[in-house]
């Protein structure tokens, strides 16, 4: 199952659902839990970028602020300030878009200052992962200069993830769903078309390790919000996690998570989502042509008119 629908952006329209998209992840931090500080410099960062659409990537990502697990991201006493953000942040959206001016970026920000800035430099689209929480202003920026938006459902702040209650599946599903909801809500109420919303159910934000399979498993309930979904499951530590035993008692090294990136994003394209959001970006595209094949595969076979006896 898989929903197929129009993503208005601010100057074009994306078509989502007859195959999945992959969104590559460009870091501009020192810190990020992947790749931090490999592409703060900005020359590196547009070199970066440019690799990974030559490697498949139909649009990227850019964050100039970790959000990882136990950061003070989204507080009034954020590591980053929106000045910090952008300095990081604008030489990139103007380095790439100045290589390739029909790249499609998304910026990776809560701060309405630095949406609004990166709107204006050519960004096409503000994935923010608080769901337009920990900054309200930010849902008007959208609306004002037309953004494409990723909403994401967070649970609490990045420094309280590892403190959050164990929650049995039926709560979990729930509590994502109303968050979601409530994002739609606030998104709405500012002017937002839904034909311009994508929803991420947050994988790793907030949830505790074997929660994040219990959402990937019904994952397609959250289709009901009648928005495609994004996901963002790359190198997270609940996989490094699983393959524990495989690493002599050791939760396994973030250059060692591929395989199972590739695994749990696959399942999370056959369980409905339209779009992923990846570091390794042309082995996420060939897993993704055989996930789209299964799904081609399977609307086929409920389409095919009745054999005539």
């Amino acid at each position: 199952m898989r929903t197929r629908a129009s993503w208005r952006l601010r100057t074009r329209t994306l078509d989502l659902g007859s195959r999945t998209l992959v969104m590559g992840v460009v870091n501009i931090t020192p810190d990020s839990f992947s790749d931090g500080g490999l592409y703060l410099d900005p020359e590196a960062a547009v070199a970066h970028g440019l690799k990974l659409i030559e490697e498949g990537a139909d649009l990227l990502d850019l964050g100039a602020e970790s959000t990882r697990p136990g950061s003070r991201a989204g507080g009034a006493d954020a590591a980053v300030s929106a000045d910090e953000e952008q300095a990081r942040l604008l030489p990139v959206v103007e380095g790439i878009l100045r290589k390739r001016p029909d790249a499609i970026l998304s910026v990776d920000t809560y701060k309405a200052e630095t949406a609004r800035a990166a709107l204006k430099a050519g960004a096409e689209i503000i994935n923010d992962v608080s769901g337009f929480v920990w900054d309200p202003a930010i849902a008007g920026v959208c609306a004002g200069l037309g953004a494409g938006v990723v909403l994401t459902h967070t649970r609490g702040r990045p420094e309280e993830w590892r403190a959050q209650p164990q929650l049995e599946a039926d709560a979990l599903l729930t509590m994502v769903r109303e968050g979601l909801a409530a994002s739609l809500a606030t998104a709405r109420r500012a002017g937002i078309p839904d034909e311009a919303i994508v929803l991420d159910p947050g994988y790793g934000f907030g949830k505790r390790l074997g929660e994040n399979y219990a959402l990937l498993a019904r994952q397609e309930e959250l289709l009901a919000l009648g928005r495609p979904l994004m996901v963002g499951l790359s190198r997270k530590s609940f996989l490094g996690h699983t393959l524990t035993p495989l690493f002599g008692g050791n939760e396994a090294p973030m250059n060692a998570r591929e395989n199972a990136s590739l695994a749990a994003m696959t399942a999370a394209i056959l369980h409905g989502a339209s779009m992923v959001r990846v570091h390794a970006v042309r082995p996420a595209v060939e897993a993704a042509r055989i996930a789209d094949a299964i799904l081609d595969a399977g609307e086929a076979s409920t389409t095919e008119p009745e054999a005539k006896i």
